[in-house]
């Protein structure tokens, strides 16, 4: 070969090198692109928004007395473009929180992120959240986002032929798409604290016996606990549910947690355990006791999209309310925020000291 020849398939050489590795970081990009706030890989067509991470490893290491991790729970959103204060209600909680002096580092929705888990309110959650530049989102479903087989061909609730041609399958797998999830229980680890979300895996479809219940398969119980075998340094974990507990030492059924009594008893080998539900959608000024405490620490979040009053009527159609959870070295601060009114709780406010 040719002095002139070699050097010219020298540059060809080159030239395909370039372009494949060109190739190369576009498919890593795109597979950066496509991770899931959940951490797994998700389909090209999930619909939740882009969201950004903060970035700082240490954010206590120049003020010791910093948070460590701060997140926000939104409970009962009930987004439905048939009840536009649901949609007006999320807006002011994504509005107010920009505000915050302390970051939101997560976004925590604990269950009925929809009111009826239909196709259409799946389109007005997603243009609602793409309209902001969101924390990493997590979910975990509610029994309203099972109630599409409630709805028949004319667009109204119909018991009488409901499940109306549907499944409960299709509603986990339009939440599941939603979320770029696999299953409709998943966890996750922000900023080195673990968030586990349970979800309840069947409605009366499938299994006309649990009602408005959470049904959670043995698989999940035991998912369950091998998530929590991790935490035997007494770490901070935050589980959420939707639907509560019932009283200590009875499992539950409609409107509660079923499996409750091995669920508690997965929970009390752990130390600085913090369990949070919402469904009750109870406000946090004048009603029930939104903290209790058993081997773990119990806490019942208000509604973002309808606050109810003792009788479970939304007389106050103008509140909207969540929860902000704030870590620190030794203690976890909790406080109830009225997202209408940018203020602060005094009734809904909790310091938990670690153990």
């Amino acid at each position: 070969m040719s002095r002139r020849a070699f050097i010219r398939w020298m540059l060809g050489l080159l030239v395909m090198i370039g372009a494949a590795l060109a190739g190369l970081i576009k498919l890593l990009q795109q597979s950066v692109d496509r991770e899931t706030v959940g951490g797994a890989q998700a389909p090209d067509d999930v619909v939740l928004p882009k969201t950004e991470r903060v970035t700082n490893p240490d954010p206590a290491a120049g003020n010791p007395g910093a948070p460590l991790f701060s997140f926000m729970i939104l409970s009962d959103l009930h987004v439905s473009p048939d009840d536009p204060n649901t949609v007006r209600h999320l807006k002011q909680a994504l509005d107010d929180m920009k505000q915050f002096q302390s970051p939101v580092e997560a976004l925590v929705l604990t269950g009925d992120v929809t009111d009826y888990g239909r196709e259409r309110d799946y389109k007005e959650l997603k243009k609602t959240l793409s309209a902001y530049k969101l924390p990493p989102v997590y979910a975990n479903m509610g029994n309203h986002d099972y109630y599409d087989i409630w709805i028949d061909r004319k667009g109204a609730f119909n018991k009488d032929t409901m499940p109306n041609g549907k499944t409960d399958w299709q509603s986990r797998e339009r939440f599941q798409k939603f979320f770029g999830l696999s299953k409709p229980y998943h966890d996750a680890w922000e900023k080195g604290y673990h968030l586990i979300l349970l979800s309840q895996e069947a409605y009366v479809q499938e299994k006309p016996e649990v009602g408005e219940g959470a049904w959670y398969s043995d698989e999940q119980l035991d998912w369950l606990k091998e998530r929590l075998a991790s935490h035997k340094d007494g770490k901070p974990v935050f589980i959420m549910t939707h639907q509560p507990l019932p009283p200590a030492g009875q499992d539950g059924g409609s409107h509660q947690l079923i499996p409750a009594k091995k669920f508690r008893a997965l929970l009390k080998p752990y130390k600085n355990v913090f369990v949070f539900c919402g469904h009750r959608h109870q406000d946090f000024q004048g009603t029930v006791e939104h903290y209790v405490k058993e081997s773990f620490h119990y806490f019942h979040n208000s509604s973002v999209g309808r606050v109810l009053n003792r009788s479970y009527q939304n007389a106050a159609k103008e509140k909207a309310q969540g929860l902000y959870v704030q870590v620190y070295q030794d203690k976890v601060t909790l406080r109830g925020r009225a997202f209408e009114s940018g203020t602060w709780l005094k009734e809904a406010d909790w310091t938990v000291k670690l153990i």
